[in-house]
């Protein structure tokens, strides 16, 4: 965890960052936001009790699109946590088609590495930046060649020329002036391409065949013509790759896994037992779940990177709960997910708070869509609480999908706005009101086909 987000965030802290994005759901945001003081606070402690300290896995229950995987996403961010989310129904025991459980550290091992690149990468980009300059120079003006020693006076003088001239071009370049000027340089690329097939696919193998087999063959060189802007990128992104260790760059990848990974399970509801009465047990549901109990519990997954120790990942889990309940996954599995926390479903009032609130508010992506094409949308209390009112009911008699209803209605209600801006409408300014919303929306809410359907 990096050390500025260690120092900083308390759980009121937490809970305040998560606010800005997410409505409500107090309890949830709170023990989330434990779990991850509490990683902290694992960090200060001696060593001898430190690895005996396992993070208090939990489970979010509530229906969809209450903001679920919202908070995990949003917590990971905060911490800078490499972070995962997979969805348990898409797991199938050993034996049957499906993915590997292994696959989910893998997954979040390779999403740590790219994390700690762009890390790193950022830490050289001044001098990668400086070194790709110097190579474009060269290709624009080559360096003076050695001259035989009897002509030193004639040489000196056309490494002062040559000096001076790549002084001037520097300058042009850094000013942006030959951005898009063509030139041709070479680049390197591997002699064969090679695809291995296996049972388990390749994020799954642990060994990186392709890499392996691509560093043994010999590069051959390949030329490129494009402009100088883009030539920069090419060179900037080449040199900061050679000044970065890689082999740092996968220490302290497993290191962020192993201390402060965090893996989103979705949907653990649909591998839970069904309990109601006379159901028979269902053998595979209950064979995902032991696949999952080790990773959970703590073990050690083989990585092309290295071995990964998962013991100390922080595990969210997730699921609707309609049907089945916690107490229906196996007593083990039971047992590693120690914290419980209910959801609520949302109301009118939500949805208000999320149309306009959050950094991210719905309304405010509208309108920063419309405002590339030079308009200005706004929307009017009445009309907003009439989105709200809409989402609730269709909600209420179609399916509870949450907040993502309000992307629909949203969807139906600004279609034709969306359609002919670029063409037609000529207003610089349109304003949505509560009997434009209603004019726009009542056919469709009240025919419960159409609702259905559209909504």
């Amino acid at each position: 965890m990096p050390e500025k987000i260690k120092k900083n965030l308390t759980p009121t802290q937490t809970v305040k960052e998560l606010d800005k994005y997410i409505i409500g759901q107090t309890d949830a945001k709170r023990a989330v936001a434990i779990a991850l003081r509490n990683r902290w606070r694992r960090q200060q402690v001696s060593e001898e009790i430190r690895d005996e300290i396992m993070p208090n896995n939990i489970i979010l229950i509530g229906p969809t699109g209450v903001g679920k995987t919202e908070i995990a996403r949003r917590l990971a961010k905060l911490a800078g946590a490499p972070f995962v989310k997979v969805e348990a129904s898409k797991f199938t025991e050993v034996g049957y088609v499906g993915r590997d459980v292994e696959s989910i550290i893998r997954d979040l091992t390779e999403i740590s590495v790219q994390i700690i690149k762009l890390e790193k990468t950022a830490m050289v980009q001044e001098k990668a930046e400086h070194l790709a300059d110097e190579r474009v120079l060269d290709i624009l003006i080559p360096p003076v060649k050695k001259q035989p020693i009897n002509n030193d006076e004639t040489q000196n003088g056309e490494t002062f020329q040559n000096e001076k001239t790549r002084e001037w071009m520097r300058e042009k370049l850094l000013k942006g002036e030959l951005n898009e000027k063509m030139i041709e340089f070479d680049i390197q690329t591997s002699q064969v391409g090679m695809q291995v097939f296996g049972p388990l696919g390749m994020d799954d193998m642990g060994i990186n065949i392709q890499e392996l087999v691509s560093n043994m063959m010999p590069k051959k060189k390949k030329k490129r013509k494009t402009t100088i802007k883009e030539a920069r990128k090419i060179f900037t992104e080449e040199e900061a790759h050679k000044l970065i260790d890689m082999e740092t760059v996968q220490r302290e990848a497993i290191q962020r896994v192993e201390e402060s990974g965090i893996v989103f399970i979705d949907e653990i509801d649909k591998i839970a037992g069904n309990s109601g009465k006379g159901s028979a047990p269902d053998i595979s549901r209950e064979g995902v779940q032991r696949d999952l109990l080790p990773i959970v519990e703590g073990t050690t997954v083989n990585t092309k990177y290295g071995s990964v120790k998962s013991d100390h990942v922080l595990f969210i889990a997730a699921g609707a709960f309609h049907v089945a309940k916690p107490s229906d996954l196996i007593p083990e599995l039971q047992g590693r997910f120690p914290i419980r926390v209910e959801l609520k479903s949302l109301t009118e009032d939500d949805f208000i708070q999320i149309l306009t609130v959050p950094y991210n508010a719905l309304l405010k992506q509208y309108s920063a869509l419309l405002e590339t094409e030079g308009i200005k949308i706004s929307f009017t209390d009445d009309s907003i609480r009439e989105i709200a009112k809409t989402a609730t009911e269709v909600n209420a008699e179609v399916e509870n999908i949450g907040a993502r209803r309000l992307h629909t209605i949203l969807t139906s209600l600004l279609e034709d706005i969306l359609f002919e801006v670029p063409d037609k409408i000529e207003k610089k300014k349109i304003i949505i009101t509560g009997e434009l919303v209603n004019t726009k929306l009542n056919k469709i809410v009240k025919d419960k086909d159409l609702s259905k359907y559209i909504l």
